[in-house]
């Protein structure tokens, strides 16, 4: 059933019209004014109201229609009135209005009507629902084969139950690529449950994982349900796993070949059935050689490998990813975005990113934030990407004046001698010699 609310100062024209709507079906709100018509829109969703234009003398129907418009552009607003004109009701289509009726209303089009715009307002939240699961999808967005090779990898494993170590440097999306393997796998109708063992201290993390029985320590004050149940028959993602102690190690190494999970405090156990996916931008070799991490939970948890690799081997990426993030935070931000001049693009494919695409949409939010115009240029990003190149095309001119001398004083500045040692023309030569202002 959907819901409606009815907004007219006149009580016994609000009354008649919401017995209407009821007896066609409809959850039926009434309000006598444009306050409380807001008050009531700020606590509970409607998905049609029906108000009049002129309340209290006045055209506050308008004013309500964009300011519930503004608030929920899902809201579809039928506007009645006694004063109707086709100037009037032109104005209230462009304000945004579903429809536009007079009084005295026909009571079998104002059910039409009411239905026909509780329609849309579902249609228009399903079509919005469906936006936002295709946005999350592709929030992996790749072109390069580096990483059309990641998701091949993901497509072929989501299906089963192995559990999987990402790899790869900070900001490289390791927690989009569980995500991806969680929502292509059966588990998807269960939960997504994530966890940064960096995040929690050590004391703390075996009963965020494994959950307690009040009393088991001192601030145990009830029962908890440990990360692992929560997330039984989905997946459990343990980000940063690098960091996890290895008393932990041990006892999730235990839960991965039982099944089972004993609460702090408890004696009896409980099975699960949970997949785990792990990351972290640690070498875990060095790691188990160096003693810090144990061996046999590595080869435990990397099953299946998969590396991220970084922003700067992989450059075809960029332009596909700032675009991505410019789409985003332009619409986020409300400043409308169409693009990127050449140059800076060519900016943003030289920098090496060592935040990795993190770092990357940093830099596009802020050059959003900034941008003078609708085309973000050289001078629209931070000065991190654009004094680097500055400093790289520096020290360019700088070897290539380097290897001009030295060919000059090998060949005894013998100028033909110098350049067929450099491969190229005597004018050409010439030319360099003349713009790294060497003289003859």
């Amino acid at each position: 059933m959907s819901r409606v609310l009815v907004v007219d100062d006149q009580s016994n024209v609000r009354r008649s019209i919401a017995l209407l709507l009821e007896q066609d079906g409809h959850i039926v709100v009434e309000a006598g004014s444009v306050d409380e018509a807001l008050r009531y829109a700020s606590t509970e969703p409607f998905d049609v109201v029906a108000t009049d234009v002129r309340i209290d003398t006045g055209h506050e129907g308008v004013a309500l229609l964009r300011d519930l418009r503004a608030r929920d552009r899902d809201v579809q607003v039928v506007l009645v009135t006694a004063f109707g004109t086709i100037d009037d009701a032109v104005d209230a289509i462009k304000a945004g209005a579903y429809d536009y009726l007079t009084k005295p209303v026909d009571p079998e089009r104002l059910c039409i009507t009411i239905r026909r715009a509780a329609e849309r307002a579902e249609l228009s939240r399903e079509v919005r629902h469906l936006r936002a699961q295709m946005d999350e999808r592709d929030e992996i967005v790749a072109v390069s084969r580096e990483m059309r090779h990641v998701l091949d990898t993901v497509a072929q494993v989501a299906a089963t139950d192995s559990t999987v170590l990402i790899t790869g440097e900070s900001g490289t999306g390791k927690e989009l690529v569980a995500r991806a393997l969680y929502s292509e796998s059966p588990r998807r109708t269960h939960r997504f449950v994530p966890i940064n063992c960096g995040g929690i201290a050590e004391g703390l993390l075996e009963s965020e994982l494994f959950g307690h029985r009040k009393g088991a320590f001192t601030s145990a004050i009830t029962d908890k349900r440990g990360l692992l149940e929560e997330a039984d028959g989905g997946v459990l993602f343990l980000d940063e796993i690098g960091e996890m102690p290895l008393s932990m190690q041990v006892r999730l190494l235990r839960f991965l070949q039982g099944g089972e999970v004993r609460r702090m405090g408890e004696t009896s156990t409980r099975r699960v059935n949970v997949r785990l996916v792990a990351a972290t931008h640690r070498d875990l070799e060095r790691e188990v050689e160096a003693g810090r991490f144990r061996e046999d939970f590595f080869y435990r948890i990397n099953v299946v490998g998969i590396r991220i690799p970084p922003l700067r081997e992989r450059t075809d990426d960029i332009p596909v990813l700032a675009g991505f993030f410019l789409r985003r935070h332009s619409v986020r931000l409300r400043r409308p975005m169409e693009g990127f001049t050449a140059g800076a693009l060519e900016l943003l494919k030289a920098h090496p990113w060592p935040g990795n695409a993190r770092e990357l949409e940093n830099a596009i939010e802020r050059a959003v934030n900034l941008a003078c115009g609708p085309i973000l240029s050289e001078a629209d990003l931070p000065a991190s990407v654009t004094l680097q190149a500055q400093t790289r095309a520096r020290t360019v001119t700088t070897d290539e004046r380097e290897r001009l001398l030295s060919a000059l004083e090998q060949s005894r500045w013998n100028q033909s001698r110098a350049a067929s040692r450099l491969g190229m023309s005597r004018t050409t030569l010439w030319r360099k010699m003349r713009e790294h202002h060497i003289n003859a």
